[in-house]
């Protein structure tokens, strides 16, 4: 009787080891998603506008380090599963939630809004993932993909200046463009079907925008 061969124990999984320079600027990218979140809710507190504009400036601040972090990671060559994972993860918080805390801390928070609000995340997430699972087939066996299926999440970061340029005008609250409409049992501000047509071109099967 053969006896079997004893299987390797696993390998611990150290993430401080796996951690590149480029995973630092990741990091980087979802602490700026984070700090506008909190700012957003500090402003619905004090209705301070230069938290408000603190936080939407932290959407191209965020953006300027995911960019970073793909450049680096390529240069040093260092790309790897864990960073991919990362900055995914970073672009929902900075280029999904952060947004949409900011659309809400904006006045877009009737029923119909907050409904489009939790779509716009949900898409982004989809997109996120949808991303990650088809790759490998997009890059056709190179190293980059050579096109986006649907809109990058990062392009949220208009969305932000939108909300940004609003605030600075002294329209938000309930001076917000469009008004506010009543649609069934729930209020509807027009300015968040910009948040509903952003989610949908991100998860759109059929646009395709090429990746330089």
């Amino acid at each position: 009787m053969t006896t079997p061969s004893p299987v390797p124990a696993r390998k611990h999984f150290s993430m401080i080891r796996e951690f590149h320079l480029a995973d630092v600027f990741t990091l980087g990218n979802a602490a700026c998603g984070v700090g506008a979140v909190f700012l957003a809710m500090a402003f619905m507190a004090s209705h301070s506008l230069a938290q408000f504009l603190w936080a939407a400036a932290l959407a191209p601040t965020a953006f300027v380090f995911d960019v970073l972090d793909g450049r680096i990671a390529r240069w040093r060559q260092t790309q790897s599963a864990l960073g991919r994972e990362l900055d995914s993860l970073a672009d929902v918080i900075s280029f999904g939630v952060a947004p949409a805390a900011l659309g809400f801390a904006a006045g877009l928070n009737g029923g119909w809004d907050c409904a489009i609000l939790v779509y716009f995340v949900c898409c982004g997430v989809s997109r996120l993932a949808r991303f990650n699972v088809t790759a490998e087939a997009l890059s056709a066996g190179s190293d980059k993909v050579k096109y986006f299926e649907g809109t990058p999440i990062p392009t949220s970061v208009v969305l932000v200046g939108v909300l940004a340029y609003a605030a600075w005008q002294g329209r938000i609250g309930d001076g917000l463009w469009g008004g506010a409409w009543v649609v069934g049992p729930w209020q509807l501000h027009p300015l968040a079907l910009l948040f509903a047509l952003s989610g949908t071109l991100m998860i759109s099967k059929t646009l395709r925008i090429p990746k330089f």
